[in-house]
């Protein structure tokens, strides 16, 4: 039996005094770290992991002490916080390596190394134009800039996040050493599941504006909003922080899983604090929710590295029962989280569709949003099977289309998010009301706000994400419970095989081919009207059509290796956001005059009614083979 084949439950299988002698890790301990008759070759990669990480550092913090923008200066004193948040990792990562801890040191350094592109990104935004840069920790302009030209202090901080992100390629081979000698996850992850909701909920901090801003020199918009570079590296941060701590979860290694969190942490709040801080001391500036939001996720996710990551590591018995885990969330608990979170996503749906979308700065007719009434289908589809999730028969199924039909808030919200920005991006501003007396372009220009409904579209998109997180991390728990009558619901439906139906594969194939199609091509076709694409036209509305593409592929990838419950749950789902996407020709179409069906409508509507034959054939060939 291998360290890869062996369960890290089965302490019988390797003796204290062989596994010393091998290398291997004892069942039970913290962590599976290499003893001294490991080769030299890695510890000396974690040595250059660890110096690499030191070097940015060091660049980091002397790049914050100097000025980033010729002839400029931060809004405050921030460069004795600014070299503290880039000296602590690399405290934490020496740390590691000096008390011997190869797994912990990996898993601090790739976390760092995930989050260094975004980090690079946003910087270099002070070299594209700083003038419209949200930095105030770096750069506060006091009068008007136009392309202000970069300053000594943006080389090192460039430099720092190359050697950050340099310093992975030697740290990924010891992580996955450690996660061999760990061997196959013991599925009871304890209060780690909450590492992935804190990772979105960071992420979408990210997303919001990091600032409150009243100086007429720094527009603190949302990362939608701002400029094409911060865009970029706030997205990319965005996506990179839940998908870093998810993957330090899975992780069989603790070492590496707490690692992990702590370097993803600890590069977030080298985000969100200075922000904080920013808007806490700096004159015309106020904290925003965005920067307290990436702060609060943070923090949390640190605190997590110091609690126990799995049974094992405790030394406590794993038994039938789950001993040991009574005080931590159970299924009903997280069946309860998503349903309502799923819930609270459609009702903010709704209110983004009562609410206006657009305000008038003068007297002056408000346009409709027409893609709000997408938005309330969306909030259907979506709140629906939720109140199933509540069924504890009926649960397995509504969490699994639950985790599939959040897309709909995407497609739906990006829509309306895109009409609202394409009215209010050239708004007139009055100077007058940020404490400066300059001259209006245009007086008698009058433009528009975005009204309430946006706010609501927002929380909608972000209350959706954190559901369907909430709903992937309940199918892990429904897997992991072991009590018969918890699984009674699952059983009498017939479904509790171990996989799919092996037909599944070419109508799934087929449904992806037609859903790319329908996708990327108009729902409808109207005089004058420009649909949002995926190969041409590119706006948006088009991340919510990707963002809702990507969703539906990534459950057709899943489906061919799903048990018959969760491959009909997941089908079901993907069939409903095709038919929401179809539904665009009544619900917004109408809106327009002269409106058509396009390709798109047909090929949505031949995509879900695939995946809805593929779904009954789940269902069918799983009693068949009883």
């Amino acid at each position: 039996m291998t360290s890869r084949s062996r369960h890290p439950g089965d302490e019988s299988a390797v003796s204290p005094v062989l596994a010393e002698s091998t290398g291997q890790a004892v069942p039970g301990t913290v962590s599976a770290e290499p003893l001294r008759s490991e080769p030299p070759a890695r510890p000396r990669a974690l040595v250059l992991s660890a110096g690499l990480v030191a070097a940015g550092a060091v660049a980091l913090a002397v790049g914050a002490l100097m000025p980033v923008v010729r002839g400029g200066s931060p809004g405050f004193a921030a460069g004795p916080l600014l070299v503290v948040l880039a000296l602590a990792p690399a405290v934490a990562v020496v740390y590691a390596v000096v008390t011997g801890r190869p797994g912990l040191t990996a898993g601090l350094v790739l976390g760092l190394t995930a989050l260094a592109p975004g980090r690079l990104l946003l910087d270099l935004q002070l070299l594209a134009d700083g003038s419209l840069a949200a930095r105030p920790e770096l750069f506060l302009a006091d009068r008007l800039l136009t392309l202000p030209p970069a300053g000594p202090g943006l080389w090192p901080l460039v430099a720092g996040h190359l050697l950050t992100f340099a310093a992975g390629a030697f740290a990924a081979g010891t992580a996955r050493d450690e996660a061999e000698l760990a061997g196959e996850l013991d599925g009871r992850r304890r209060w780690r599941l909450l590492g992935p909701m804190l990772g979105v909920a960071g992420g979408i901090g990210l997303l919001l504006a990091p600032l409150g801003s009243g100086n007429a020199y720094l527009l603190a918009k949302n990362a939608f909003e701002g400029p094409t570079v911060a865009m970029a590296g706030y997205l990319l941060l965005a996506a990179l922080l839940p998908l870093t701590v998810l993957v330090a979860v899975s992780s069989p290694s603790a070492a590496v899983g707490k690692g992990g969190f702590a370097g993803a942490a600890l590069a977030a709040l080298a985000v969100g604090v200075p922000q904080v801080v920013a808007g806490l001391v700096v004159d015309r500036l106020s904290v925003a929710p965005g920067s307290v939001l990436v702060t609060v996720a943070g923090l949390l996710l640190l605190g997590l590295t110091f609690t126990r990551f799995d049974v094992e590591e405790a030394g406590e018995a794993v038994t039938g029962d789950l001993a040991g885990e009574a005080r931590l969330p159970g299924l009903f608990w997280w069946r309860l989280a998503t349903g309502g979170l799923a819930l609270l996503a459609a009702a903010a749906a709704v209110a983004g569709v009562l609410t206006p979308v657009l305000t008038a700065n003068g007297p002056a007719p408000v346009p409709e949003t027409p893609a709000r009434w997408l938005l309330l289908g969306a909030a259907a589809v979506l709140a629906i099977p939720a109140l199933f999730v509540f069924v504890p028969r009926l649960s397995p199924f509504a969490r699994g289309v639950v985790a599939a039909t959040w897309a709909g808030v995407v497609l739906a919200g990006a829509g309306v998010l895109s009409a609202a920005l394409s009215v209010t991006e050239d708004k007139a501003v009055d100077p007058a009301l940020f404490g400066v007396d300059l001259p209006l372009p245009s007086p008698d220009k009058v433009g528009y706000s975005a009204g309430p409904g946006v706010t609501w579209t927002f929380i909608a998109l972000a209350l959706a994400a954190v559901a369907a997180l909430a709903a992937v991390i309940t199918g892990v728990v429904e897997r992991d419970v072991t009590d018969d009558a918890a699984m009674d619901a699952a059983m009498d439906t017939g479904l509790d095989g171990s996989r799919a139906n092996g037909n599944l594969l070419t109508p799934v194939v087929a449904a992806a081919v037609l859903a790319i199609a329908a996708f990327g091509t108009p729902v409808f076709i109207a005089p004058g009207y420009t649909a949002p694409g995926l190969w041409s036209d590119f706006g948006a509305a088009s991340w919510g059509l990707l963002g809702a593409l990507a969703v539906v592929l990534g459950l057709y990838a899943l489906v061919v290796r799903s048990r018959p419950i969760a491959a009909a749950a997941a089908l079901a789902g993907a069939a409903l956001v095709l038919g929401l996407r179809a539904a665009e020709l009544p619900l917004v179409g109408a809106e327009y005059d002269d409106a058509s069906a396009g390709i798109g409508f047909w090929l949505a509507l031949g995509a879900a009614a695939v995946s809805l034959v593929a779904a009954g054939t789940a269902v069918v060939g799983s009693r068949r083979s009883e």
